[in-house]
């Protein structure tokens, strides 16, 4: 039994403040808690090759590669035809980044290259200049430069050795911003601000913050995610310094107790509000073992129409720990929660069927999530 309890305080991984109490909240600056409407980063995409791989790029009959190339050569003013090029030391990628908000033109940000054909490995190589879009179609970052791995992969003909994933690469601020995202930050006589988990308190919280802390401006909640906050007009030489006074605020905040379960892993994750009623349970696996075992009749020695025959045979054993009926008596800190799952000597794998079972039953007094 101790050693279940070790291995069950093991798995439980309570997070601090996942789930708060509604009492004693605890303070969060805004700029945690939401973000400006509009200011955000737009994802790019594109379409480039990368060039001077040891023979580890695409193979001859990735047509797409061979047709960029012949098109970027062509370009350039070199006529070739696709049927002349060989493509084994160069791959198609996809190259996507991520532009921040605000980002003028001539800074730089990192962008990311996967593989698109049967390249084995870009090691080595150098993404030639390539186009970054946004959704618009327009033409954003221009990126370029020598592919970084954080791997390798090496192999003969009987064994092959590879570290990290290979065919994607990043090449750290190997963009660089050509048009900039038009934002007229000065000329705002309002700003709304998000909140990341829509909640009424919150919200409410948020505008008392804001109107009794800085007097010169008015917010009032829309909605449970959304503040909208009026800007005086004096202060546009200073959105900038009014808009760090906003963020820097400090609010109390309020969450929903949650139980988090990872089925692929059997981890589950209990925040500290989490409560239980008193129940009873009995909880005991069940194991079927199936074992076929064919016996074959092999026909005597020149024996007049013998066959060789195949009689299957099965075997089904099941085993079921029998556990007797079990209390949890209810639970008021997640300490108490803890010591009563424990209890029942369950795996953690049990633990999952278990907590939905005694949400099912109403005696789990959180909202349970599976991830």
């Amino acid at each position: 039994m101790a050693k279940a309890s070790n291995y069950l305080l093991s798995v439980f991984i309570i997070c601090a403040l996942l789930c708060l109490f509604p009492g004693p909240a605890s303070p969060a600056r805004i700029k945690d808690l939401a973000s400006m409407h509009g200011v955000r980063s737009n994802q790019l995409i594109g379409y480039g090759l990368v060039v001077g791989l040891n023979g580890t790029g695409d193979k001859g009959g990735t047509a797409f590669t061979i047709q960029g190339m012949s098109n970027m050569l062509n370009r350039m003013g070199v006529r070739v035809t696709p049927a002349e090029l060989k493509v084994k030391n160069v791959a198609a990628v996809v190259v996507t980044a991520e532009l921040p908000p605000f980002a003028r033109q001539g800074s730089r940000i990192d962008v990311l290259l996967s593989s698109l054909g049967d390249a084995t490995s870009l090691m080595g190589g150098t993404l030639l200049m390539t186009p970054l879009k946004g959704l618009d179609g327009q033409i954003y970052v221009i990126s370029q430069g020598p592919v970084s791995i954080g791997g390798f992969s090496a192999g003969g003909q009987g064994a092959s050795l590879t570290k990290n994933h290979p065919t994607v690469g990043k090449i750290p601020g190997g963009g660089m911003v050509e048009r900039e995202l038009d934002y007229n930050f000065q000329d705002l006589r309002s700003m709304t601000v998000n909140l990341k988990n829509p909640d009424f308190s919150t919200a409410d919280r948020m505008v008392k913050a804001i109107n009794l802390n800085l007097p010169g401006l008015r917010a009032r909640a829309l909605d449970p995610a959304t503040v909208e906050v009026d800007l005086p007009y004096g202060n546009s030489n200073d959105m900038v310094g009014l808009m760090a006074q906003v963020e820097n605020l400090d609010i109390e905040t309020e969450r929903t107790a949650k139980v988090i379960i990872e089925e692929r892993t059997g981890t589950v994750i209990i925040g500290e509000n989490v409560r239980i009623k008193t129940v009873a349970i009995a909880s005991g696996p069940l194991t079927i073992t199936v074992v076929e075992d064919p016996q074959v009749s092999q026909a005597l020695p020149f024996a007049p129409g013998g066959e060789t025959t195949v009689t299957p045979s099965t075997q089904i054993n099941a085993l079921e720990i029998k556990r007797a009926l079990a209390v949890m008596p209810q639970g008021n800190t997640i300490a108490d929660v803890v010591r009563a799952l424990n209890s029942l000597g369950a795996t953690p794998r049990d633990l999952i069927v278990i907590l939905q079972a005694l949400k099912a039953a109403g005696a789990l007094e959180a909202e349970l999530e599976i991830i």
